[in-house]
């Protein structure tokens, strides 16, 4: 990775984690809104942490299964935000710009893990 790019991501992951936050807190307080809302809570702000930890990693496969981690929560709160739209709880417009951001980070973590597994020698 270019040596700016973590920093991008550790800005974008953290950015992301609050926008989770902010959505959460906005959601009805209806059992059902809140039952998701925890779901995707829990899944959207562990994104950041887990890049983090990753970030940090002292080996090749260490970073993989962190990242692939990363891509397992992001892959999560997808499915938690498309519940919340399709539930009619959140408005598509209200879920719109953080599902984008989504599966922008899924695509580019997976070209992270992708490249790794290659240098190792696993694809």
């Amino acid at each position: 990775m270019e040596s700016k790019a973590p920093q991008d991501l550790r800005t974008r992951t953290s950015d992301f984690a609050l926008r989770i936050v902010k959505l959460y807190s906005s959601l009805p307080k209806t059992t059902e809104a809140q039952v998701l809302g925890k779901q995707v809570l829990r899944s959207g702000t562990s994104v950041g942490a887990n890049y983090r930890e990753g970030h940090r990693a002292k080996s090749d496969p260490d970073i993989v299964n962190k990242f692939e981690t990363v891509l397992q929560e992001l892959d999560e709160t997808d499915y938690w935000l498309d519940l919340l739209v399709r539930s009619g709880i959140l408005p598509t417009s209200k879920a719109e710009a953080l599902i984008k951001e989504t599966n922008e980070l899924i695509a580019i973590f997976t070209t992270i893990v992708t490249k790794i597994k290659k240098r190792m020698g696993r694809i």
